[in-house]
């Protein structure tokens, strides 16, 4: 008999929820085929089948919250099927007691493909659960979140369509809803107003918490004119070469972390040392439906304004899409939040545990701006936003870092001559 759990796939991970089985009790299986999704703390991880056989038992039921290590459940292999055909680095000497088989990182991160899986659909956990409570079926709800997702608020309105129409749930769905339709009549028990703190919200939590109860946050405020940088990107828009503002700043940022590695660093305070990184992650803190989540865009320094442009927006889709994998997750050396679109003006973040500095980019917006022949003159103004490590950096340091990165912004021409 081989059990399925749920495997530490790293960052901390110590518990998921039972999101939804792709399987029942009895039925057939292929080695790699996806069983169950649970919802970690960051991804909708799929546990696959290390076996070719037959589902035996499934022994939590969904919504639940498990911890590293809980068997889901239980796959008789298939009769002269190698149980340990999956993972070569299991020792074929193993006792026959103890056939024990654990998911390991490559089927969490891999989603192999099904034609049962393609049409699934996208909901949180508490979106499903509300589904189950209402006996309402999420393949007939029509999503309008992002990227498809069903909402709660989809659900509601389904549930009020189904009820008021007096139709079968099949031709509920085919009525067009109205994504701003008010819902009015909401059962009784749900009009308490509560959110789940678990999963994701719960994780974000602990994170921001340790962040800032460990690390002493300085945050350095500055203004940058982007006149220039914006003028630039007409022209190359001209020659049909789109490159966003955002890749213009990772790489800026790239080179001045190269001036200022401190900035690139973490703290080892048990070995009593400051590790320098050599190499520029990214992360890219990112707004979803299921919260926070930083997706990381490897090797900054080593790529041109046209591959981060490209990289950036396809990891940002996947992260929206909940579809990240856990290598596009972790290993961030530094950390961007491009809030500026969403109207900020300023704000102090918090670190992004175990880095040194986080930087963010608010409202681009016009203003009078006195100029050095004393003229008024009209320019387009961002304020940016250095969190950083004051056991790590100084102030002093981080005025200088942030001066080199302006540097290249307003003079985005010099940018490229050091590009690779």
């Amino acid at each position: 008999m081989i059990e399925v759990k749920l495997h530490d796939i790293g960052e901390g991970m110590t518990e998921g929820d039972v999101l939804t089985y792709l399987v029942k009790k009895g039925d057939p299986v292929d080695v790699d085929q996806p069983l169950v999704e649970v919802q970690t703390e960051k991804m909708v991880a799929e546990l696959t089948s290390p076996v070719t056989g037959i589902v035996k038992d499934i022994l939590i039921d969904t919504g639940k919250t498990i911890a590293v290590g809980t068997t889901v459940m239980t796959v008789e292999a298939k009769e002269n099927a190698n149980p340990f055909s999956h993972n070569e680095s299991m020792k074929e000497s193993a006792p026959a007691a103890e056939t024990i088989i654990q998911t390991d990182k490559t089927h969490l991160m891999e989603k192999p493909k099904h034609n049962r899986i393609a049409d699934r659909v996208k909901a949180a956990p508490y979106t499903r659960k509300i589904a189950r409570q209402h006996q309402v079926d999420l393949k007939l709800v029509k999503g309008t979140g992002r990227g498809g997702r069903i909402t709660v608020e989809d659900v509601y309105r389904f549930i009020e369509n189904r009820d008021n129409t007096g139709l079968d749930p099949s031709a509920a769905a085919n009525l067009v809803i109205d994504s701003q339709t008010p819902i009015e009549k909401r059962p009784e028990a749900e009009q308490t107003d509560v959110i789940p703190f678990k999963g994701r919200r719960k994780q974000i939590a602990i994170k921001m918490a340790k962040s800032l109860y460990t690390i002493p946050h300085v945050s350095h405020f500055e203004e940058i004119d982007m006149t220039n940088l914006l003028d630039y990107r007409k022209e190359l828009k001209a020659l049909n070469v789109n490159i966003s503002a955002v890749a213009f700043f990772l790489k800026a940022l790239a080179l001045s972390l190269k001036d200022y590695p401190v900035f690139n660093a973490k703290l080892d305070e048990e070995k009593e040392v400051i590790k320098l990184e050599k190499e520029v992650h990214m992360g890219l803190a990112t707004d979803s439906d299921e919260g926070l989540i930083v997706p990381v865009l490897r090797n900054v320094e080593k790529k041109s304004l046209r591959t981060i442009h490209d990289e950036m927006k396809e990891l940002t889709k996947k992260a929206q899409e909940n579809r990240l994998t856990v290598k596009e997750m972790t290993g961030s050396t530094f950390t961007i939040s491009n809030v500026g679109p969403m109207g900020s003006i300023g704000a102090t973040p918090i670190i992004n545990f175990p880095e040194t500095g986080l930087m963010a980019f608010h409202k681009t917006k016009k203003m009078p701006v006195v100029n050095e022949q004393d003229e008024i003159v009209i320019r387009s103004m961002m304020n940016v936003t250095l969190a950083f490590d004051h056991r790590v950096a100084d102030g002093g340091t981080a005025v200088a870092f942030t001066n080199r990165f302006k540097s290249l912004i307003e003079n985005p021409k010099l940018l490229t001559l050091e590009l690779v």
